[in-house]
């Protein structure tokens, strides 16, 4: 685990330079470990970088403050996700990594959406799992034809089926090629989440 670029990180070195590097951005309770083993899965050989959520609820890691269940401090959302975008620019830096593809579970994909609205320039694209609008007026952006993959759960008590269409939409509006998949399954991942990350990263 580093400290250093202002974030506890970890950064794995991957074997496969033909593999874009992940950027892990884990839930609400996580840390810079919890999704290491999901990215070496759905993304083998490839570089991980996993920041840790500055954010402290309840003894909690985020990645940005909630001022209630699904209601979002949005002046905090901004403040950290320029924050997350000047780390990534000096890990790509410090480790001679090209635009790393977010891959965000849940907090870690509402932050990763708000960095294609707010700094889409440090990102390749985006794999979002269980995301949620992060801004409820999205900011005027170009995210330039990012490939985005949304994956939610029909049965997710915090994400309404229809959010997740306005959601999808709102990114497809800004340009970003959106493929939005919702899967019968609650909140928590399932097998059927890994294989189609697996197959959106392998046409990375």
């Amino acid at each position: 685990m580093s400290e250093t670029l202002g974030f506890n990180h970890r950064y794995v070195v991957g074997n496969d330079p033909t593999r874009p590097p992940l950027l892990l951005l884990h839930g609400t309770g996580g840390d810079e470990n919890d999704l290491l083993g999901l990215g070496a899965q759905v993304a083998p050989g490839a570089s991980l970088l996993s920041p840790r959520g500055k954010v402290v609820e309840n003894g909690m890691p985020r990645f940005f403050r909630r001022l209630a269940e699904g209601v979002f401090d949005e002046a905090d959302v901004r403040a950290r996700a320029n924050e997350l975008a000047d780390f990534i620019n000096g890990a790509r830096d410090a480790y001679g990594l090209e635009a790393p593809i977010a891959l965000g579970f849940s907090n870690g994909a509402n932050i990763a959406a708000a960095l294609l609205w707010l700094r889409p320039e440090v990102l390749a694209g985006a794999v979002l799992l269980r995301a949620m609008r992060p801004l409820s007026t999205p900011p005027e952006a170009d995210i330039g034809a990012r490939r985005v993959l949304i994956v939610n759960g029909a049965a997710d008590p915090l994400i309404p089926a229809k959010d997740s269409v306005a959601f999808a939409q709102t990114l497809t509006d800004a340009g970003a090629g959106v493929e939005l998949e919702v899967l019968p399954a609650g909140h928590g991942l399932t097998q059927a989440d890994i294989g189609l990350v697996q197959r959106h990263l392998a046409r990375a």
